[in-house]
């Protein structure tokens, strides 16, 4: 069944219950954080008001405008006729982004005009009462995660991924790497502060994520989540330290000493990997996008990314080829980029068709 107010509500009157954490659910939880709250719920960890803070996303556009952390130019939903000259100002592809959603539903990118009628329409339907942000959607950019526990706004631990994709891939779809191999030191350094910045704005205890976007080393926010992210049993078992536990003792006010985690001391590098069932769902597109379309995901570790990479591949059973490759890429530029890789498939003796 899933996860309602009602319930909730019967069972925190049933047990008596001094408290309910909300931070190790999902997204459904986040929703009724304040209906939960209007009820005289004790709610343990960050306020419902922070939550809300970092769910609308107009809230947390404006905060992010004050606090001077960067994020791609957006505006916030009023008329489909104020969106249409909001877009031929800063420029197609623009993203669509409804407020409380679960797994990115009806968040889409829109390349023209028309899309946006189609997609504003959807957005405003799924969200109601919340507000619709409108964003630029950059190109080419770098997607970095970011997984954190923070007490009273300051930052307990935090831990810092790569997704091997290009940002437009949801982070539930996308491939992780941890530690990044990617990632210049200057970005990090940047992700480290910006994420400081915002859980001292929302003034965390307990879990959080945060996205960005990377581009020539500028970095700038796409979202925060002011709980555990599917990546948190992936980053606590790479690192091998419990952050779920960390989160619980620092939400129930016990004691918990920081742990700054270096990286680039671990013996392997973790790579998560999404698993697919499209040749199981008819009518199914298998084009990633911003909305989830995953079923399920498998990590694995590796003396290196690659290696790391090729199990967890083989755990969603992907049978890795043998003797031909198809390969269907798209533009020339992605071409370009793939050369290398396909003189070295060649060199090993594997047939290419493309």
């Amino acid at each position: 069944e899933e996860l309602s107010f009602e319930r909730v509500m019967d069972i925190y009157s049933m047990e008596a219950a001094s408290g309910v954490i909300i931070s190790m659910g999902g997204q459904i939880p986040n929703n009724i954080a304040m209906p939960l709250h209007r009820q005289g719920v004790r709610i343990l960890g960050t306020t419902p008001d922070m939550i809300d803070g970092a769910e609308n996303r107009y809230k947390f556009s404006r905060m992010l405008d004050r606090i001077g952390v960067d994020q791609p130019k957006w505006k916030e939903l009023t008329s489909v006729e104020d969106a249409k000259v909001f877009c031929e100002s800063v420029g197609y592809p623009v993203l669509v982004r409804p407020s409380y959603v679960l797994s990115g539903a009806a968040m889409n990118v829109a390349h023209k005009s028309e899309d946006l009628e189609a997609y504003l329409t959807e957005a405003a339907r799924v969200t109601l009462d919340c507000p619709v942000v409108i964003s630029k959607f950059i190109l080419e950019a770098k997607e970095i995660e970011v997984d954190a526990v923070a007490l009273h706004g300051q930052l307990v631990m935090h831990v810092v991924s790569e997704h091997v994709e290009n940002a437009g891939v949801h982070s539930g779809d996308a491939t992780l790497v941890l530690p990044p191999v990617d990632l210049d030191e200057i970005t990090v350094r940047k992700v480290e502060a910006a994420a400081m910045k915002v859980a001292n704005a929302l003034n965390v205890t307990g879990p959080m994520n945060i996205q960005f976007i990377a581009k020539n080393n500028e970095i700038k926010v796409i979202e925060c989540n002011l709980r555990a992210a599917r990546s948190f049993p992936f980053v606590s078992k790479t690192v091998g330290i419990d952050l779920a536990k960390m989160a619980t003792k620092v939400m129930l006010g016990r004691k918990v000493k920081p742990y700054p985690v270096d990286v680039k001391s671990l013996p392997h590098i973790g790579v998560k990997v999404a698993q697919f069932s499209f040749t199981r769902l008819l009518g199914a597109d298998p084009i990633l996008g911003v909305e989830m379309a995953s079923t399920g995901e498998v990590a694995c570790f590796g003396v290196n990314r690659e290696e790391a990479y090729a199990k967890a591949l083989t755990a969603t059973n992907c049978k890795l080829p043998t003797k031909s490759v198809a390969l269907s890429i798209g533009t020339y530029k992605d071409k370009i980029e793939f050369l290398e890789s396909v003189k070295r498939l060649h060199a090993m003796g594997y047939r290419i068709y493309a």
